[in-house]
């Protein structure tokens, strides 16, 4: 079934990311916790990450999350999960520019919740921290749907700010838009190979 949001996520009663990270790390019912990161460990109308555990991941950034969940991952993520594997990395994390959970990026609110973004940014840092080798690897896999609201090429730019003090290296994987967007994961071939995206260069010309 497709998420359709409820309402604003200004009118939501948020968990800040370091209280659902803490309760992801516990044992749950619903997946195992020692394979899967998946904060908050609930469906709910936002996520901060979904992705596998290990020492070289290959962090992912669409733009907000569908419905994927752990043992229950949606065409794209599984996309996600065979790109990194084929590209050396040893697991996959799912972030998104705008953690509020939609399946038609059309619904996503119209004014971004600076609270929602606060802490979809410290879970970026987190991802980041996770890498072992000492440049974290940001695969940039949005599409177009970055045009689909104001506000997202500013949330990148904090990612870029983020990301430059852990040493971020930026990635693509097929063939770019005519506007220079990186492809999105979806219809990438299971061998696509990544290559070095300019990322402050393609936020100058959007």
């Amino acid at each position: 079934m497709p998420h359709i949001p409820s309402g604003d996520t200004a009118l939501l009663d948020l968990v800040p990311f370091d209280q659902a990270l803490s309760a992801a790390q516990r044992p749950s019912p619903d997946y195992d916790c020692q394979k899967w990161l998946y904060v908050p460990n609930v469906y709910s109308e936002y996520r901060y990450i979904l992705g596998t555990r290990g020492e070289k991941p290959l962090i992912c950034v669409g733009i907000n999350p569908s419905t994927a969940a752990p043992d229950h991952l949606d065409n794209t993520l599984r996309s996600v999960q065979r790109v990194a594997l084929h590209n050396g990395y040893d697991s996959f994390i799912m972030f998104n520019v705008y953690a509020q959970r939609a399946t038609d990026p059309d619904d996503m609110e119209r004014t971004y919740n600076q609270a929602l973004h606060r802490e979809n940014m410290k879970a970026f840092a987190y991802a980041l921290s996770l890498d072992r080798t000492g440049a974290p690897a940001v695969w940039a896999a949005w599409g177009a749907v970055i045009e689909k609201r104001d506000y997202l090429p500013a949330c990148v730019r904090d990612m870029i700010d983020i990301g430059r003090a852990y040493h971020a290296k930026w990635y693509s994987a097929g063939k770019r838009t005519k506007k220079g967007h990186p492809h999105h994961p979806l219809y990438l071939r299971k061998d696509s190979l990544l290559e070095e995206f300019p990322i402050t260069e393609y936020l100058e010309q959007i």
